[in-house]
């Protein structure tokens, strides 16, 4: 019952739209009008009915009888599958549509799907208190979003994945650079660890030494320096703020190497285009509200699960197989990240007040 009239309300929410082309209102060209008219179908009122469908299946119910921790685990679990769908959206958009064009409008559809929570906030939840931080967030994620996607054109999508777990270990080595933390022998074996398992997934010398590949390690550094800047920012700015202005600042950035291929995207490449703002948003939301819940200690063992997920749905859709070498040297650098990311919670932990007054007690 309730499923029907979602799908009546939904059916009638595109009842008018134009339709030059027989297109079911996507329009063949690119259209401001059109992209915002589109982001506003959520109304509040969609939001309640959606709701009230979950309450109906007892989804909402279930979760909330969860303890925090589970309900941490949850939201971690779906996020990733969300990141997951978004990269193979990625690259189903690519293969009709340049991937700088795809960089762009993933960053301008984001900001238009987060349009209606601007608009209940106000403006004042995304002041901006750091300005120059900002920008270098911005800077260093148009980086790793353009060489991440990029990559995920160029090489198997494990192989991809696999790389990316090395970003914990960049962030040690950048931490140490930049922001002149001390990192000591047992953290300078995980990282030397994770960067065998690096070596292991490339084979060097075995394997010729791939753009793709290149761009993935990028995109892992730059990623690693992106986060960096947001663990300055959280001290002075909000985190709807943060991700909030770094899809503004983008957007312009992205646009710019986007125009010497422009093309407008068909109505396939439309509905991936839409599939990765919504989807990306929606798994980052879920993956902060998840760390915000629970240790990141608890958390960062399931990131794992990152890599037969994307290499399942590599097999069903593009019959990509991944080799036994993804596998060992993913393993490998996930297991120095999980040891570096439960060093640096031990290390945050001791300098609690009350955890400094408890040691002292035992001691």
């Amino acid at each position: 019952m309730g499923l029907s009239l979602s799908y009546e309300r939904y059916a009638s929410s595109f009842q008018g739209l134009d339709c030059d082309s027989g297109c079911c209102g996507f329009e063949p060209r690119f259209s401001p009008h059109y992209l915002l008219r589109s982001s506003l179908i959520m109304k509040n009122s969609d939001f309640q009915l959606i709701k009230k469908l979950l309450n109906d299946l007892q989804i909402i119910r279930f979760y909330k009888l969860q303890s925090s921790q589970t309900k941490a685990i949850i939201l971690n679990i779906l996020s990733i599958v969300f990141f997951s769908i978004m990269v193979i959206f990625v690259r189903k958009a690519s293969e009709n549509l340049h991937i700088l064009e795809v960089v762009f409008f993933r960053n301008l559809l984001a900001f238009i799907v987060m349009l209606p929570i601007l608009k209940s906030t106000g403006l004042a939840a995304i002041k901006m208190n750091n300005t120059k931080l900002f920008f270098m967030r911005g800077f260093f994620g148009a980086i790793g979003m353009l060489a991440g996607f990029t990559c995920l054109t160029l090489i198997p999508l494990a192989q991809a994945t696999a790389i990316t777990f090395s970003k914990p270990i960049f962030i040690t080595i950048g931490a140490t650079i930049f922001l002149g933390e001390i990192i000591k022998a047992r953290r300078i074996a995980a990282i030397i660890l994770g960067i065998i398992g690096m070596l292991i997934i490339v084979q060097p010398g075995v394997n010729s030494f791939s753009f793709g590949i290149m761009l993935a390690i990028i995109a892992a550094l730059a990623h690693s320096l992106s986060a960096l800047t947001v663990k300055k920012l959280t001290l002075t700015d909000t985190p709807q703020a943060i991700i909030t202005w770094m899809v503004i600042i983008l957007i312009p950035i992205t646009f710019i190497p986007a125009v010497p291929v422009w093309q407008w995207p068909s109505f396939e490449t439309w509905l991936y285009l839409w599939g990765i703002a919504i989807v990306g948003t929606l798994a980052h939301f879920l993956w902060t509200k998840s760390y915000s819940m629970a240790e990141i200690t608890s958390l960062e063992p399931i990131e794992f699960i990152k890599l037969p997920i994307i290499a399942l749905f590599a097999w069903m859709i593009f019959s990509e197989i991944p080799g036994t070498w993804t596998w060992v040297g993913g393993l490998i650098i996930f297991m120095s990240t999980i040891y570096i990311s439960h060093r640096e919670a031990k290390a945050t932990n001791s300098l609690k007040p009350n955890d400094v007054r408890r040691v002292n007690e035992t001691e």
